[in-house]
């Protein structure tokens, strides 16, 4: 535990931004509950640690994790290094809520911030990380381009921004079609994980990752040494973590 722990929540949204429309985690509020029960049961914290051991995260950092939901890949930055300096961005106040409950549980320091992905809560050029898992396919086209351009301006020179999210070469349709029958939440349970592998497979928000698509939109918003460091299929589909580095 830390000796002082400071957990806090800010609100960086405009008035305008006030009813600003966002897709939750698990793509409905009423399931926000579910959410890290679900995360647990398809293996999301070896997700989030082999992302930030990809990251290459050191003591001390500064690190922004953008669509941090209940802060879970922001835990595993704390875990790895309890003296990196994070904040979690995300729009849902349930989630950050959550997330600070959480941080108090842990006894860690963790800002979160309610706002959105296009606008990164830290100054220019002052971030050595920003990061993010399964957040960008919530994101329009529009937004990811805002992201990508923001964390370029966030990120000091040679930061670094490390992106987890559904992509990667394109699958070879083993998603298709899979029977569910049966009933009952323990039935829904065992089987969601099929249902968001067929789901995602068939997104066009994860559609616009396959192939180089996130590589694309770092190159273009003016990173260097853009690159897929691998790719894995996950439980819920295929997953790519793609790194980029502030000139």
């Amino acid at each position: 535990m830390t000796e002082a722990t400071n957990v806090r929540i800010l609100d960086q949204r405009t008035p305008e931004e006030r009813d600003r429309p966002f897709l939750p985690g698990m793509g409905r509020t009423w399931l926000l509950p579910l959410y890290d029960i679900f995360t647990r049961l398809v293996g999301g914290r070896a997700l989030h640690e082999r992302a930030v051991e990809l990251a290459g995260i050191v003591p001390s950092q500064a690190v922004v994790d953008v669509g941090c939901g209940t802060g879970n890949l922001s835990f595993a930055v704390l875990a790895a290094h309890p003296d990196a300096r994070v904040t979690g961005l995300d729009p849902d106040e349930d989630a950050l809520r959550r997330a600070a409950r959480k941080a108090l549980r842990r006894g860690v320091s963790l800002t979160l911030v309610q706002g959105y992905a296009d606008r990164i809560p830290a100054e220019d050029a002052s971030l050595d990380h920003v990061i993010s898992s399964l957040a960008l396919h919530h994101v329009d086209d529009d937004g990811r381009v805002a992201f990508a351009r923001d964390a370029l301006r966030a990120l000091r020179p040679g930061g670094k921004v490390t992106v987890v999210d559904f992509g990667g070469p394109a699958s070879n349709g083993e998603d298709a079609h899979h029977p569910t029958h049966g009933r009952g939440p323990a039935h829904a349970l065992r089987h969601l994980p099929r249902l968001v592998r067929t789901r995602m497979a068939r997104s066009p928000a994860v559609a616009r990752n396959l192939g180089d698509g996130i590589v694309s939109l770092l190159v273009e918003a003016g990173f260097e040494d853009v690159r897929e460091l691998e790719h894995a299929d996950h439980r819920i589909g295929r997953v790519t973590f793609v790194q980029a580095t502030r000139p």
